[in-house]
C-alpha cells in the first residue's frame, strides 16, 4: 500500500462496515475492485487499525467475498433444480 492509500484509508474512518453479503457480490462474477476494497478496510478496523498487515487484509477479504460469490452460486443453482418450473427460480 502507497502513502497516498494509506492516507486514504484514513479518511475512511467513518466509512460504515461492509460485510459480505451475497445479495452484494454477483453470482456470476468475481468481486468487484471496490468490494475488495471496502472488505478490506473493514478488516483493518478490526484489527484495531494496525498498519502493516494491509496484504493480508486484502487477500482475506478476497477470500470471504469469493466464497459468498461461490456460495450464492450453488444456492442459486440449487433453487432452480428444486424449482425448475419457476421462471426466476424461486
Amino acid at each position: 500500500m502507497t502513502v497516498k492509500d494509506k492516507k486514504n484509508v484514513t479518511l475512511e474512518h467513518d466509512a460504515s462496515p461492509i460485510q459480505p453479503h451475497a445479495e452484494e457480490t454477483s453470482a456470476n462474477h468475481a468481486p468487484t475492485h471496490d468490494e475488495i476494497r471496502r472488505r478490506a478496510y473493514e478488516i483493518y478496523l478490526e484489527r484495531d487499525g494496525l498498519p502493516g498487515d494491509e496484504l493480508d487484509d486484502w487477500l482475506r477479504a478476497e477470500r470471504e467475498l469469493q466464497k459468498v460469490a461461490l456460495f450464492k452460486r450453488g444456492w442459486d443453482r440449487r433453487q432452480k433444480h428444486h424449482h425448475p418450473n419457476s421462471e426466476d427460480g424461486n
